[in-house]
């Protein structure tokens, strides 16, 4: 019998009476969410953070003003620790945002035993931090160019060595302790998305002064989750924050069943769900695989290379359906294309048999076939530049932009003098000289097979095509500098606007993200109509006139958007991807019941 058993019947038949002894119930388990990337985690600081890894952990832990809605769609913002969305001006040029009072920092021996709370001046030093030059900030051309007072600042410490972040600077003010207002250099619409961004996530300036260089591993925020166990590269987990906010759940479902179904579920509950929140760093697909399949993690992004063990056209395996595992598809808000560099002599230029030969190149490239064979399904055609979930996504817009005929690409070149006339089966240019062309791509496996495919398709047409392999950085570097002649590239959305996208096409990009160096004064004109435009019929048709120009003129060939799938297990419940929002944990719950043991 247990020691304190005996001393209490000891001690009840001394005092001539009965105890009830209960035996005390364990404490349950806490809810727990196990989740898992393929790469490392770069940095927890907002300043720094570039990937998903990354930024799924700070913006949990680190918060900015604004998130967007779960479960709405199109992607709607929403207030975090603003008290509402920002008061905007009416030329587009003042957000003023109000922090809301009785925020706290999660406690910290740099707080020296005081509550800390969260003040409009966290998010003022957190924006100049970008600025920073000794930061090396990844996300400074979201605010470059924007804040009135900021860039001056930033060329200042860039000459003396040191920014000084007590010297004020105009367009960023704090007129009273939860007041924020930002005056711009011009018009920006789109401004309110950055702050639904981990990276304008609000640092306390003494924890970043105190922890320095070693501030990415201290991350300290107000959010719903604290670090709780951190090894670099491996293992990430978080617990929740005791001393969080009351945040309860109130969202909009929209037109689809499923989410109508998770906002019932959902509705006025407190977040976060789970207690803890464990991430594993796997790098290979194998493994990651296995791990899920052995119950040790509950939500897996299928490896591309594996999806045809899960999946067949959307319809989950058998295997899987019985253990009662859920796919879940979600079309990734991203672009892929094959730019032609618009400066070149051979693909470049704006004259009838350059247009021709560009469509020609791209009415010989096998859209729905290239998906297949190389991307295993996991992609849907591109038919115009601007993809669903983002404003200016004209679903029922039939652009052609994607069309594959070889023939009628034959027929295209020959019109245009683009003939072999020396008989060994590739063409030659108007003017008798040889035409080859030239598409840089990296060295991996993938790229080789789409390199294949491309060569296919250009001999299909009697194109010559010849190969320039590097790594990544170093072709993106060679293509800002107007050296690469066709190259494919992608972009992911920053935020739910087609103006993120058909920057990539604006005249003053070239050099920057417009790695076609495109610059068509209609266009231009155009694009910086949309930026002064509130969301309407009018911005709509000017995005739709915007697309059918890059169509005409192709300085791009579009070929894809990437979807992604999640296999989900069966104790998951509520788990939703979102297209701007890199993680959704505070959402998610988990049925202990359902969990099966780990084998």
């Amino acid at each position: 019998m247990p020691r304190q058993v005996v001393s209490l019947v000891a001690l009840a038949c001394a005092m001539g009476g009965a105890v009830a002894v209960l035996a005390q119930a364990p404490a349950p388990a806490p809810k727990t969410l196990r989740l898992v990337f393929p790469s490392p985690e770069a940095s927890l600081d907002p300043g720094s953070v570039s990937d998903e890894v990354s930024i799924s952990i700070t913006e949990n832990i680190i918060e900015p003003l604004l998130r967007y809605d779960y479960l709405a769609r199109p992607a709607k913002l929403i207030p975090n620790t603003a008290e509402s969305l920002p008061e905007v001006s009416a030329d587009g040029k003042t957000y003023t945002f109000r922090v809301q009072k009785g925020i706290h920092f999660t406690p910290d021996p740099v707080f020296r035993g005081k509550p800390r709370e969260l003040v409009a001046a966290d998010y003022a030093y957190s924006i100049r931090r970008h600025f920073d030059p000794r930061l090396k900030s990844p996300s400074l051309w979201l605010f470059a160019g924007k804040i009135v007072g900021a860039d001056a600042a930033r060329e200042a410490a860039q000459k003396s060595g040191y920014y000084d972040y007590d010297a004020p600077v105009s367009g960023l003010e704090t007129p009273d302790r939860y007041t924020l207002r930002l005056r711009l250099a011009r018009p920006d619409r789109n401004f309110a998305q950055v702050f639904a961004m981990a990276i304008s996530g609000a640092m306390a300036r003494e924890a970043v002064e105190f922890y320095g260089q070693d501030i990415g591993g201290h991350p300290i925020g107000t959010g719903p989750f604290v670090l709780k166990d951190y090894r670099r590269a491996n293992r990430i987990v978080l617990e929740a924050n005791p001393r969080f906010r009351e945040l309860r759940f109130v969202g909009d479902p929209g037109g689809d069943k499923a989410r109508q179904v998770i906002a019932e579920k959902l509705q006025g509950k407190r977040l976060p769900l789970v207690q803890r929140v464990e991430v594993a760093i796997i790098e290979e697909p194998q493994s990651r695989w296995l791990a899920f399949l052995n119950g040790e993690i509950d939500v897996l992004p299928l490896p591309r290379d594996l999806a045809e063990l899960a999946h067949r056209q959307g319809k989950l395996s058998p295997e899987l359906a019985a253990r009662g595992v859920r796919l879940q598809a979600h079309p990734v808000p991203n672009v892929y294309f094959s730019f032609f560099n618009m400066d070149d002599p051979v693909v470049g230029g704006y004259t009838p048999e350059k247009i021709a030969l560009r469509r020609a190149i791209g009415l010989a490239y096998d859209t729905d076939d290239a998906i297949r064979q190389l991307f295993k399904g996991e992609s849907i055609p591109a038919r115009q530049i601007i993809p669903e979930d983002v404003y200016g996504h004209d679903a029922k817009a039939q652009l052609n932009a994607t069309r594959f005929n070889p023939a009628e690409a034959r027929a295209l070149l020959d019109r245009f003098g683009y003939r072999d006339r020396d008989g060994d089966g590739y063409r030659e240019l108007p003017d008798g000289t040889p035409l080859v062309l030239e598409r840089a791509s990296v060295t991996s496996t993938e790229a080789r097979q789409a390199d294949e495919f491309w060569k296919r398709s250009m001999d299909a047409i009697g194109i010559r095509l010849s190969f320039r392999k590097d790594k990544l950085p170093e072709l993106r570097k060679l293509h800002r500098a107007g050296k690469i002649q066709v190259m494919s590239e992608g972009w992911n959305a920053d935020y739910p606007d087609g103006e993120n996208f058909l920057q990539l096409l604006y005249g003053p990009n070239a050099g920057q993200e417009n790695a076609a160096r495109f610059k068509l004064a209609e266009f231009d004109k155009l694009y910086e109509e949309t930026r002064n435009l509130p969301d309407s019929p009018a911005r709509l048709a000017k995005f739709r006139r915007m697309t059918e120009l890059v169509i005409a003129y192709a300085p791009w060939r579009l070929t894809h958007h990437l979807t992604e799938h999640d296999l989900v297990q069966p104790w998951v419940v509520n788990y939703l991807k979102h297209s701007f929002q890199a993680s959704s944990w505070i959402y998610t719950d988990v049925d202990p019941s359902k969990r099966r043991p780990r084998s």
